[in-house]
């Protein structure tokens, strides 16, 4: 038997009652403030500007608050009500904190749009339902506060970040992402789809069997993933060298090898040797060029100097795997 308490009573916003929806404007706002609060802690050490610029929203934010305090003081007394934003039905949750760990810069910016948008809709909808006109142009006056954050952020923008400094900025963050997701990603890339061609072709011309060419590129792919994800993981906690988290980059690294090594295998699971051979090697000739490109965009490596190395050395591993398994 289900419990009445677990099931999800979630109420509907024109059922609430004014001093309610004073409750839910308070907590809607203290949450705001806590999420933007934790915005600028994140982003003081490597982007001040930034961090600056979400500490003045939370501090909106506050004021916001304090103003519906203030209301619901004069109203209701001092005892506000327990009811959130979950306890409502259409309002959009806010993101957990440890979500926004992965967000950028720039999607930090926009998620702190979206909030303000939404917050801006839940004014304008609960002023129909106040009747206390004191209530009803404070509600009013937030709606407005809401609706002008895109004018509010460009301000809080030219305040603490010019063009200068928002361009280093978005040169770190850019460089994080390079150090932390697409070097350890490119090098894993690069190890899986170069390192498992001599096993998977040597064992493709040996056995001339399929199946059993696949079992051990699947063995060779997801073994130098959990090989390559746990060395670099382990090499570098990130702390000196500021390449960020160990975990991320072990991940990004891991998953990259296997696929990497995977793209050239699961074309055995074609029953017909020279079909999966051929698909095979299609797959080989566009993983390495893939590598090229990334190289090329990501880490400014000249396109034709990581052709030459990328293609090269592949194919020199593949030609060792064939001739190998050959004789």
């Amino acid at each position: 038997m289900v419990s009445l308490f677990a099931l999800p009573a979630r109420r509907r916003l024109d059922s609430l009652n004014e001093q309610e929806i004073l409750a839910l404007a308070i907590s809607s706002e203290e949450d705001d403030a806590r999420i933007y609060a934790s915005y600028a802690a994140r982003l003081k050490s490597d982007f001040p500007h930034s961090a600056s610029l979400f500490a003045d929203m939370a501090q909106v934010e506050q004021a916001h608050r304090n103003m519906l305090i203030d209301m619901h003081r004069q109203r209701f007394g001092d005892t506000i009500p327990l009811i959130r934003r979950e306890h409502v039905r259409g309002f959009l949750p806010r993101k957990p904190l440890w979500l926004s760990q992965t967000l950028s810069l720039e999607d930090l910016r926009a998620e702190a749009a979206s909030m303000e948008k939404s917050a801006a809709e839940f004014y304008l909808q609960a002023q129909k339902l106040v009747t206390d006109a004191a209530t009803r142009r404070l509600l009013g006056d937030l709606a407005l506060a809401e609706q002008g954050h895109e004018d509010v952020v460009k301000q809080l923008t030219e305040k603490h970040l010019s063009s200068q400094e928002r361009e280093e900025e978005d040169a770190t963050a850019r460089r994080q992402f390079i150090l932390t997701y697409v070097q350890p990603g490119l090098a894993g890339l690069m190890d899986g789809s170069v390192s498992t061609l001599a096993p998977i072709f040597a064992a493709a011309f040996a056995t001339g069997d399929t199946w059993q060419t696949f079992l051990v590129g699947l063995s060779a792919s997801v073994g130098a993933g959990i090989s390559m994800g746990f060395t670099e993981a382990s090499h570098d906690d990130g702390k000196i060298s500021g390449r960020g988290s160990p975990l991320k980059r072990g991940l990004a690294c891991g998953i990259m090898t296997t696929l990497g090594g995977l793209g050239h295998a699961l074309p055995y699971l074609i029953p017909h040797f020279w079909t999966a051979t051929v698909t095979a090697a299609i797959i080989v000739f566009v993983e390495l060029w893939a590598i090229a490109f990334i190289q090329n965009r990501f880490m400014e490596t000249p396109f034709f100097r990581a052709v030459l190395q990328v293609v090269l050395g592949g194919s020199l591993v593949l030609a060792a795997g064939i001739l190998i398994g050959s004789g």
